[in-house]
């Protein structure tokens, strides 16, 4: 997983409420297990029309939004069913940080365990970073996961939260995977333990 420390992107405006997993990634598109390649149909039903072509008023379309890094959304985002292809959508469009005043408890905790950053803002925070998005690609906003704060584009600096331990995880690179893997040591040192114990086991 990559480390998430420090970003300063493009953030795309998109106001809707209750965007579901379904609305992220359509439910055709799960046949896969493979984390790469859904970034062309993330949010497919509102960027694409029946045939395939472009829809050009849907945000991630226009072309300051084309390389959007950060989302700025309505509330409840990622609700709907517990598919943990939407934050694989979304890192392989190029999203790494999703900024909502509320999200869906298993999205939510999907997106850390796939290098994502969901931040929980106040409605006011959010109304101010989402007008800062509408500037286009040349009001880049960024994120300090160290310090804890977003920036505008003007200079704004608003603080949020996250638990300490998934923040670890982030600035580290360490999905549950790695997480185990920093046990390494200890976990050798007791399997040979354990062997030298139960010889038949």
């Amino acid at each position: 997983m990559d480390k998430f420390t420090k970003l300063t992107g493009i953030a795309a405006p998109m106001a809707l409420v209750n965007i579901d997993t379904d609305m992220i990634i359509p439910k055709q598109f799960l046949k896969t297990i493979a984390r790469t390649g859904l970034g062309k149909n993330l949010f497919d039903e509102m960027r694409y029309t029946l045939d395939g072509a472009e829809i050009p008023e849907f945000v991630l379309n226009q072309p300051a939004y084309r390389h959007a890094e950060i989302l700025v959304a309505g509330e409840n985002f990622g609700c709907g069913s517990s598919r943990e292809h939407a934050p694989w959508a979304l890192l392989d469009f190029g999203i790494r940080c999703v900024i909502s005043t509320s999200f869906a408890d298993i999205f939510y905790n999907n997106c850390f365990k796939n290098g994502i950053l969901p931040i929980v803002m106040p409605q006011d925070v959010v109304d101010a970073l989402m007008e800062d998005a509408k500037k286009g690609a040349n009001a880049r906003q960024t994120i300090d996961l160290e310090a804890q704060t977003v920036t505008t584009s003007d200079g704004r600096v608003f603080p949020f939260q996250v638990d300490s331990h998934r923040k670890h995880c982030l600035i580290n690179g360490l999905d549950d995977i790695g997480l185990t893997m920093e046990k390494a040591n200890a976990i050798d040192s007791y399997e040979k333990k354990a062997g030298s114990l139960r010889p038949w086991a």
